[in-house]
């Protein structure tokens, strides 16, 4: 059996390359295959309710993929985290709790989004408790299609704004908060997403040998990390010309 990871898409009807790219590679995962999608599979996503033939073909193809055999599960995004259990129920995927601990070749590994270790982006912090409540997303979700996408517009626009004037480490992980995730879970590997920086960083973790893997983004090439009992490798790909 062979486990696949992926994040950081962001699928949109518009991305065509990155979608034919995701077609192309949703061929490699088998009959009894795992597929973990760390996030951020969509550009963005206004709830469930909101139909649109483009959702409607994604989801068809991950509910077929499931049917063959493979095992998929989804962690949300800071893009994607209005996923529900609607388009879960649809698609045949389970949704993983952010973070989450799952088994890899007789290890226990730490799964996480990414976005909750970048502490030193206060700005974005703040931004995030916010829309990860419960009684935020409730009102939020009953708003008219209208007024949630002028609010996903018109934060996306402040964010990249606020992002182009910050340096970029404050973007990245806070090294103390990775080694308290692993620390609170009990584990020396994490696999995520998010920063956009794809990469396997090996470092010490009170005095064990630690390990943190970083899925890359779609944006020009695509990423995904494949482990099977020859172990870890991070992979980089052509996307198709369309």
């Amino acid at each position: 059996m062979t486990h696949w990871f992926i994040s950081d898409l962001h699928l949109a009807p518009e991305e065509t390359r990155i979608t034919a790219g995701f077609l192309d590679f949703m061929l490699e995962p088998q009959d009894g295959d795992h597929l973990y999608i760390l996030g951020d599979f969509f550009n963005y996503w206004l709830g469930d309710d909101v139909p649109h033939p483009y959702i409607d073909s994604i989801k068809s193809l991950l509910k077929a993929t499931s049917e063959r055999g493979v095992k998929m599960f989804f962690m949300h995004g800071n893009r994607d985290f209005l996923i529900g259990k609607q388009f879960c129920k649809d698609t045949h995927i389970t949704l993983l709790e952010d973070p989450s601990i799952i088994t890899l070749n007789d290890e226990s590994v730490l799964l996480m989004h990414g976005d909750s270790l970048c502490t030193l982006d206060t700005q974005y912090m703040a931004f995030r408790e916010m829309v990860r409540s419960q009684e935020w997303q409730t009102q939020f979700l009953g708003k008219s299609l209208e007024d949630r996408l002028a609010f996903a517009n018109q934060a996306r626009d402040e964010s990249q704004k606020g992002n182009a004037q910050k340096e970029q480490t404050i973007m990245d992980v806070t090294q103390s908060e990775v080694d308290a995730s692993l620390t609170n879970a009990n584990v020396t590997r994490l696999i995520h997403g998010h920063t956009h920086r794809p990469a396997i960083h090996d470092f010490d973790l009170d005095g064990a040998n630690a390990q943190r893997i970083v899925l890359g983004d779609w944006y020009t090439q695509g990423w995904y990390l494949k482990v099977n009992e020859q172990g870890y490798r991070l992979v980089d790909f052509d996307l198709p010309v369309v």
